[in-house]
């Protein structure tokens, strides 16, 4: 997190780089059962890509690490979503002052105790009580014989999908591809988060093209075999 002032006021924020987002496709409800865009981001090496992501990527001519897809809303079910495959997401399709829900992953804590997990008060650190400053207490009378489901005990912590709505928009950096949001986060550093809002989406329109081999290195690349299997 960092802080920005803006009009005479000091917000604390979250920086968190959007995009740039390109659509890789649109999922309408004929074929695929529901209405959504599928959006890729970052970069990743063709070796560790399977060949029929390759395949889906060579649409757009990039190899894409992260998918993900976003609903489209009522209003763009009824009318035609002005979106196609190749366009580009950026942080400029945002403003300041727009209002946004922020769904990510929390951080992973792994197995703690019930004081950190639930927030215990735990028991009290002196006369006469014995290692049990940290401990849960009872969990239920004798006349049960079992640990009702949903009791609040010690167990893994974090690494859950959070969604936090109403999270307003105090800056955007659209030259470096920055959104400042107001107060904090959920997630590690370095984690995705997506961002969705209301209203129209705005896009901007790129033309991708698809490298295709030129005749002559086909050829080449056919000679080349050619003289593979006569030295065999």
């Amino acid at each position: 997190m960092t802080q920005i002032w803006k009009d005479d006021k000091l917000y604390g924020v979250t920086k968190v780089q959007a995009g740039p987002c390109v659509v890789t496709q649109i999922k309408n409800a004929d074929k695929d059962g529901y209405k959504a865009v599928q959006v890729g981001f970052g970069e990743k090496k063709a070796k560790n890509i399977a060949k029929p992501q390759l395949g889906h990527f060579k649409k757009v001519g990039r190899n894409f690490s992260v998918l993900r897809e976003f609903r489209l809303n009522k209003k763009t079910h009824e009318e035609k979503a002005d979106v196609a495959v190749g366009d580009v997401i950026k942080a400029d399709s945002f403003v300041s002052g727009d209002v946004v829900k922020i769904v990510a992953t929390s951080k992973g804590k792994g197995f703690q105790g019930p004081v950190k997990r639930h927030h215990f008060a735990g028991g009290r650190a002196s006369h006469g009580n014995k290692d049990q400053l940290r401990m849960p207490g009872s969990i239920g009378n004798v006349g049960v014989g079992h640990v009702f489901k949903g009791t609040r005990m010690a167990g893994r912590m974090g690494g859950n999908r959070i969604t936090v709505k109403n999270i307003e928009v105090i800056e955007v950096d659209g030259q470096n591809g920055f959104i400042y949001l107001n107060g904090a986060v959920a997630g590690a550093r370095n984690s995705i988060v997506l961002i969705e809002g209301n209203g129209d989406l705005k896009v901007f329109k790129q033309e991708t093209k698809v490298e295709e081999p030129k005749v002559e290195e086909v050829v080449e690349e056919n000679k080349a075999e050619a003289a593979a299997v006569e030295n065999k």
